[in-house]
């Protein structure tokens, strides 16, 4: 079976190239099936390097991407200095070739390019990075005005399914009172929290309003997606966004 992705329907330039795998198409087995591309989470590194070296052929990547250290905060790497040395959950490049990377299942990968398609930026954003601010880190370091981006959040885990307690939803009001309406009640005292309209609200309040993304839930979508909250020891899909050099750049 071959590699799946899918890509932002989003009026990027078309020098901003972007990507989000779907789970098969690799050679993993059992819990990691199939396309397994995160190389902290247990499985077999000959077949997570396999799967790596498969998604670079397959998206004709301009070079291997540059897969982070992520640890839920806020950090961001520039790429154009050099490679990730240390944790950091966001990206930013100006630079053509160079592959800003994220892992996630079940977290929110948010990708960010500039109109004038000059620098593109990735986000790794689970509650505790939209707590942080990795999205505001990830603005400041594009250096790009608000009004002149466009953002896309990928594929995460749906309202339905992800299940908070009071202190994460006392975490954001107390930053955002209108926050509240991204929470509702679950079971047991306890919320559903809904990722991507948290994600939302903050990229309108940083002053980028025009926000893309894809309604798939990788919870509720077994046979598409890795889902830490469903399955627990899982594997990773990955989303990726670089700037294309030009025919003869």
């Amino acid at each position: 079976m071959s590699i799946v992705w899918i890509e932002p329907e989003w009026p990027a330039p078309a020098s901003v190239r972007a990507l989000s795998t779907q789970r098969t198409g690799g050679v993993s087995i059992a819990r990691y099936a199939s396309l397994n591309l995160g190389d902290h989470v247990a499985d077999e590194p000959a077949a997570v390097a396999e799967n790596r070296r498969r998604l670079r052929i397959a998206a004709a990547l301009p070079a291997d991407p540059s897969w982070l250290q992520q640890v839920h905060g806020s950090t961001v790497v520039d790429l154009d200095t050099g490679p990730p040395t240390g944790p950091a959950d966001a990206a930013v490049t100006r630079r053509a070739g160079r592959v800003c990377a994220l892992l996630t299942a079940d977290c929110l990968p948010i990708l960010l390019a500039s109109d004038s398609g000059s620098v593109v930026g990735a986000a790794h954003a689970g509650w505790r990075g939209l707590a942080a601010g990795v999205i505001a880190a990830t603005l400041r370091a594009m250096g790009v005005p608000a009004a002149g981006l466009l953002a896309w959040v990928g594929p995460g885990i749906g309202a339905r399914h992800y299940e908070v307690g009071t202190e994460v939803r006392e975490e954001f009001l107390r930053r955002d009172p209108a926050a509240e309406r991204a929470f509702a009640a679950g079971s047991q005292g306890r919320f559903l929290a809904d990722l991507p309209l948290i994600a939302r609200r903050q990229l309108a309040d940083l002053g980028v309003t025009r926000v893309y993304g894809s309604a798939a839930s990788t919870y509720g979508e077994a046979e598409n997606y890795f889902s830490h909250r469903r399955d627990g020891i899982t594997g990773r899909q990955a989303t990726l966004i670089w700037l294309q050099a030009p025919p003869n750049g």
